[in-house]
């Protein structure tokens, strides 16, 4: 970018920074799965929880912390969520025993929680020309896809020359860095009014997404008829239901329910969740078939999955002119199927299936994932106003990190264990094809309502 200071030019890069560990470790942790079953000889249900716990947590507080960002100042809520995050990471890469572990997963899912929303307000706030803030904030998102697309080998090489806690630890010093060039930025003010905090809502959005997850983790490793997941069920039915009371009656509610009667906005976050589902769920399922039914090698699992996440970045890349050429309501539901071709594609998974096989499956897969995101953000941010443009973001991400545990609960769930039986491979697929079909429908439902009214 041309014509920028040089305090702005060390808050993107500041920004990207955090922004590239923060996505990195919603991916590269998934090629590390049979080295974390070697070293703590875990349940499925165990590293269903090293994965969700992360993005469960990232997804829970993630709207909260724009409001702390506000009220406390983005600069200090920034350089709060960093240190955390490298404390995090450094706590995963010592760990000796699995509640460690997950605890520290916990504590990484806060600091991105406090990062995101912090960066993109810090963004906003240096570059106010509209301009230039677009381009600052495509510099910041594609860094995210890079992190994305590269999590995977990056994983794999770091596993192959240090072991499973090298994808932890390489954190430090990135997170270190990061807070070095974040010094450099001065303190911003931003004007926002005064926003209060929403603790009931909070409350209620910790306890409805972390016991509906876990009810799904556990169901299937405890039995459906286990009285802990009766009461499981119980009290996330609850937390929902109060969740949705609470934000109707309070003044500045975390997640206004008057955004869902947006036509577009709904079918984007339905969209958001069901994508991340299908997708994260898709990488769970398919790092455990490679890493312990095909005995591959964590350097060989991400070489595997590189076709895959190179395609999501192209996708990323190429979705802005396809949406411009094809309309947000043939595109997204064009991709929708194409995740059901994918995930049909998957079908002939078995011990012995030939990977070039599985690999014709990834370019539908990647593709769908890679243009999802960008269209039905800005079809999201473009239904609400510029005014609420931040806070659509928002619940989008939100809605993406819940699908994403929720995938990874639902998949890990039906495989059944670590080393899954090819009958229960079968189940998880069908079922990727089934979600992939009805976030179709929905989105085609919703979109059409609108253009007849």
């Amino acid at each position: 970018m041309n014509n920028i200071s040089s305090a702005q030019k060390w808050l993107l890069a500041a920004t990207s920074v955090s922004y590239i560990i923060v996505i990195l470790d919603t991916s590269i942790v998934n090629v590390a799965l049979s080295a974390l079953a070697t070293a703590f000889h875990p349940s499925i249900s165990g590293l269903q929880w090293v994965i969700s716990s992360y993005t469960v947590t990232f997804a829970c507080l993630l709207l909260s912390g724009g409001a702390l960002s506000d009220k406390l100042g983005a600069k200090n809520v920034y350089l709060t969520g960093l240190l955390l995050f490298a404390l995090a990471s450094l706590g995963c890469g010592i760990s000796s025993i699995l509640p460690f572990m997950i605890f520290s997963r916990i504590l990484q899912g806060i600091g991105a929680a406090l990062l995101v929303p912090a960066s993109l307000a810090l963004i906003n706030a240096e570059f106010p020309k509209p301009q230039q803030r677009a381009k600052a904030i495509g510099i910041w998102s594609g860094c995210g896809g890079i992190a994305m697309a590269a999590g995977p080998l990056l994983g794999g090489v770091l596993i192959h020359l240090t072991g499973w806690r090298g994808i932890f630890l390489v954190n430090v010093p990135i997170a270190v860095f990061g807070v070095v060039l974040a010094m450099r930025i001065p303190a911003i003010k931003i004007t926002t009014g005064k926003r209060t905090m929403d603790f009931a809502g909070q409350l209620m959005a910790i306890i409805a997404i972390g016991t509906s997850v876990a009810v799904l983790i556990e169901g299937l490793h405890r039995g459906w008829r286990d009285p802990w997941i009766y009461g499981g069920v119980l009290v996330a039915a609850m937390a929902w239901g109060f969740f949705i009371l609470t934000e109707r009656a309070v003044s500045q509610p975390m997640l206004p329910m008057k955004l869902f009667s947006i036509a577009i906005f709904s079918a984007s976050v339905i969209v958001s969740l069901i994508s991340g589902l299908v997708f994260y769920g898709l990488f769970f399922m398919l790092s455990l078939y490679f890493g312990t039914v095909r005995g591959w090698s964590s350097l060989d699992t991400g070489l595997a999955f590189l076709p895959l996440t190179l395609l999501v970045t192209l996708g990323s890349f190429s979705a802005g002119k396809l949406n411009s050429l094809l309309t947000p309501l043939w595109l997204i539901a064009g991709c929708c199927l194409l995740y059901a071709v994918g995930f049909t594609g998957l079908t002939i998974l078995g011990g012995n299936t030939p990977y070039w096989q599985i690999a014709l499956c990834f370019p539908p897969l990647g593709l769908a994932a890679g243009i999802i995101t960008p269209v039905v953000t800005a079809a999201a941010m473009n239904s609400t106003g510029r005014e609420q443009a931040g806070l659509a973001s928002g619940v989008l991400n939100a809605s993406r990190q819940t699908g994403s545990a929720l995938g990874v609960a639902i998949f890990g769930g039906l495989l059944g264990s670590v080393k899954p039986q090819a009958e229960n491979i079968y189940i998880a697929v069908y079922l990727g094809i089934a979600f992939s079909l009805l976030g179709c429908l929905l989105w085609i439902m919703k979109l059409r309502k609108v253009q007849t009214v």
